[in-house]
Formats: structure tokens, C-alpha cells, sequence
């Protein structure tokens, strides 16, 4: 089983940069460069593995998602989004630095240029 999450974003011009340069996602399929394209508002990426779908069309999703992904060393992925360029900002960027959750999990988020939260984890 793979579960894909779509996450909505409103400019891609905007969100891929953010997931492909800060997140470290491959981009498998980029936008369509034709604006009267379906494709225009989509792209797939990829890392490690897993995918995620970026849209800009309206029945994909909702502004204000929360994904949560579990991954391996939360220290080694935490200094590496920072040596991509990952700040803390008003519009995106780090909103809670790497913290030992009392739930068994160190945890940290960013919030992405749309208000996505992406919450990443490492038990204990």
C-alpha cells in the first residue's frame, strides 16, 4: 500500500521551491508550462520513496492540511532543511523547533508558503 497525500497550494510557482529546494523533494512531474492546461495546476514529487501531489485545483483538498511523516533520524533531516535554506517565517518555514514529545516522539514542523503543516517525527 502507498498513501499519497494531495496537498492544495495556491501559486506552484510559489510551493514547489519550497518542497523541491527546501524539503528536498524530487520533482517527478512539473506543471504543464501551458496555462490552459489541466496539468498546469500539478505536479508529483518524490523523496525517499514516498509521494506527494501538489494542486492548485479547488476539489483537491483544502488550505491548512497536517501531514505527519515518520522518518529515521529527525536530527540529521532537521540540519539538512536548515542547510537548504529552512527559516522560521511568517509565511512558511520552521514553526516548532525539534522538541521530545512526553507521546515518545521528537518531533518538529514547517509550515509550508500555503499553511500546510508538515510534522516530522522520530520515536524515542
Amino acid at each position: 500500500m502507498s498513501i499519497q497525500p494531495f496537498i492544495r497550494c495556491k501559486d506552484l510557482s510559489v510551493s514547489l521551491p519550497f518542497y523541491s529546494e527546501i524539503l528536498d523533494f524530487k520533482i517527478l512531474r512539473a506543471p504543464d508550462p501551458d496555462p490552459e492546461s489541466f496539468m498546469s495546476k500539478y505536479s508529483l514529487l518524490e523523496r525517499n520513496g514516498d509521494r506527494v501531489h501538489l494542486s492548485a485545483h479547488s476539489g483537491d483538498g483544502v488550505f491548512g492540511n497536517v501531514v505527519y511523516v515518520q522518518v529515521e533520524n529527525i536530527d540529521t533531516l532537521f540540519e539538512k532543511f536548515l542547510l537548504n535554506g529552512l527559516t522560521e517565517s511568517d509565511r512558511g518555514g520552521l514553526t516548532m523547533r525539534p522538541v521530545e514529545q512526553t507521546w515518545g516522539m521528537k518531533e518538529f514542523a514547517v509550515t509550508d508558503p500555503d499553511g500546510n503543516r508538515i510534522t516530522f517525527g522520530h520515536p524515542l
